[in-house]
């Protein structure tokens, strides 16, 4: 068609994995490692962000065979591109494209396994896809035995708030409010401040209902953005216990 905009190419893994190697920077990959403790095995090249989205646009069109190559490398960087890939093609493509593009993700969703990865896929592809839909599979990952597929349940949510449904983040959260693990806390801290921002009386609801055995980080990043009297008074009841429910004024 005259005047089209041409269609980037595949070119393939090991091209796509040979370009990321032009972009390292070691000392940026040294400071990528510090975030990732425990991640000994993995190699960092240290790309940045606005890089690995502009390899996305350029490597749109890679085979799922070589996006899933890239996803299951021991390279953090490669993982990371495959992941930008897949949420490039889900926002560009069409409603058959999506339903591809997220039946791939459920089906290689255990390699993706740090949390950059999941809070890049979770709130651009597993979000969108779930927000007019069924959302069982969230509550089933909520209850995996898998780090990773928990912390995509909550951060899923992260688009259904910014479209004003605030009572699946609000439900996940229960089911996550014990878990033993950092990363969710973090998460599921973050997703209950968003909550906030959109429905500060939910928030508070929640908060009076559980304070008193919220884990101290979930805690203190749900109520990062408060005033600070209010936010010092929330951490103390933390300590302290739940947050006294105030009585209803009796009718006259």
């Amino acid at each position: 068609m005259p005047g089209a905009k041409p269609r980037p190419v595949s070119i393939g893994y090991t091209k796509a994995a040979r370009i990321l190697r032009r972009h390292a920077d070691p000392a940026r990959s040294k400071v990528h490692r510090w975030y990732f403790k425990g991640a000994e095995d993995e190699i960092f090249l240290g790309l940045t962000v606005p890089i690995l989205r502009q390899l996305a646009r350029e490597f749109e069109l890679l085979p799922h065979a070589d996006v899933r190559r890239l996803m299951t490398s021991k390279v953090h960087d490669e993982r990371l591109l495959g992941c930008a890939i897949l949420q490039r093609r889900y926002a560009t493509g069409t409603d058959g494209e999506r339903e591809k593009i997220f039946a791939f993700f459920v089906r290689n969703r255990r390699q993706v396994r740090s949390w950059d990865a999941v809070d890049g896929v979770a709130p651009n592809i597993v979000g969108p896809h779930l927000l007019k839909r069924d959302k069982k599979l969230l509550y089933q990952w909520a209850r995996s035995s898998s780090l990773w597929e928990r912390r995509i349940s909550m951060v899923a949510t992260l688009h259904f708030i910014r479209h004003g449904n605030v009572a699946d983040t609000l439900r996940l959260a229960r089911i996550l409010l014990h878990d033993e693990e950092d990363l969710i806390h973090k998460a599921t801290g973050w997703m209950l401040r968003e909550v906030g921002k959109r429905d500060p009386a939910a928030l508070k609801k929640f908060l009076k209902a559980h304070v008193g055995t919220m884990p101290r980080t979930m805690l203190r990043y749900a109520v990062e953005r408060f005033p600070e009297r209010e936010r010092q008074r929330w951490l103390q009841e933390g300590k302290n216990g739940p947050v006294l429910l105030p009585a209803k004024p009796v009718a006259k």
